[in-house]
């Protein structure tokens, strides 16, 4: 049995592009007890290599959390047969607004501790005593209510690009960080206050409405399938959108444009700027925001550093890299010293506020 991708990223994406056929990006998630998982995982990657979906899903005994790109052709097959597993039997499918051929080039089904890396080792609340679920007009109501704090549970370069009007947005670079933080800023409005959670496409949500209501959070309310699906009911039943900026998304085209808005600014010059891409340089390979004239000018990279080291021959590049592992660039997301416009509150962080609140 195939278990395994066989091709090459550029082979994947020359196919593809051959073809010529729409593709969806699809994601979905669903918290639920999986005992065998790894009988899930090669359950999953036979049926899907075969009908040819790409995407990176983790499975874990929590649940499965997916993203993927499903040929248009075959969204009725692929649809058909997680209805056979009982536990995804209708189960909400968010479909981009726009959507790429090339949004992903490999089918990676990963067997994983969680599904969403929380940092929590409590085992004493429940995960399925989640909050109410809103949809899109419902949150509109919500979030102008003088009684609701609505928090980002996304990270600082998620949010820095686009994120709902009077939002907090934690400055973090993990989930788990955001938890104990929002909590403990938020303590004095447990009972008082209704806490409105957002992020992507809900996951992060569900976790976190759980964790508050065994906290003591009263009123916990999220966003029913995150942006993605708020982006969807706006377009589609006429409702007012109160996103401004882009939604970023964890595939190759790094965000959806929500609104015309340009919140964000070039990391290196400062200039309007919402595109995120990775430093031409392999060795560090940094996920920073960059314009049009610094992408020119730099040479896709990140530094001058990096771009003398770009410039040298491909094995001279290698040879450089030898035995040194990857940079830690890499997991940054932007926080890097030699990037002078990219927003670090870290030095100065002052409580989560939120206008309504304070």
């Amino acid at each position: 049995m195939q278990l395994y991708n066989t091709l090459s990223n550029s082979e994947r994406a020359e196919l593809l592009q051959k073809a010529g056929k729409d593709r969806l990006t699809i994601s979905f998630y669903k918290y639920s007890k999986i005992n065998n998982t790894e009988v899930l995982r090669n359950h999953l990657f036979l049926f899907w290599n075969s009908i040819d979906v790409l995407g990176r899903i983790y499975i874990a005994h929590e649940g499965i959390n997916a993203q993927l790109s499903v040929p248009a052709d075959n969204f009725e097959a692929f649809k058909t047969h997680l209805d056979t597993i009982d536990f995804l039997e209708n189960v909400r499918l968010n479909i981009a607004i726009e959507h790429d051929l090339l949004s992903f080039l490999k089918l990676k089904v990963k067997v994983r501790d969680k599904i969403v890396s929380d940092g929590l080792n409590d085992d004493t609340f429940d995960s399925s005593d989640i909050g109410i679920h809103v949809n899109a007009s419902e949150f509109n109501t919500l979030i102008e209510d003088e009684n609701t704090v609505v928090v980002d549970m996304r990270n600082h370069y998620e949010s820095e690009i686009g994120h709902f009007k009077n939002a907090v947005t934690p400055d973090v670079d993990t989930f788990r960080e955001s938890l104990d933080l929002i909590e403990d800023d938020l303590k004095a409005y447990k009972e008082t206050k209704k806490l409105v959670m957002y992020c992507t496409g809900g996951i992060r949500c569900e976790k976190a409405s759980a964790y508050y209501k065994h906290k003591g959070f009263k009123n916990v309310y999220q966003l029913e399938g995150g942006i993605i699906n708020y982006a969807r009911q706006v377009e589609n039943e006429a409702i007012e959108n109160k996103f401004i900026g882009k939604n970023f998304v964890f595939d190759q085209r790094r965000a959806e444009k929500i609104s015309d808005d340009v919140i964000a600014s070039c990391h290196q010059c400062g200039a309007p700027a919402d595109i995120h891409v990775n430093c031409a340089n392999d060795a560090c390979h940094l996920l920073f925001i960059q314009c049009d004239s610094c992408k020119k000018s730099m040479e896709n990279c990140c530094s001058t550093h990096c771009m003398e080291i770009n410039r040298l021959p491909p094995e001279e590049q290698k040879l450089l890299r030898k035995g040194q592992g990857n940079s830690n660039d890499i997991f940054k997301k932007g926080r890097t010293d030699h990037l002078p416009h990219k927003k670090d509150l870290r030095n100065s962080f002052e409580p989560l506020k939120n206008p309504k609140v304070s």
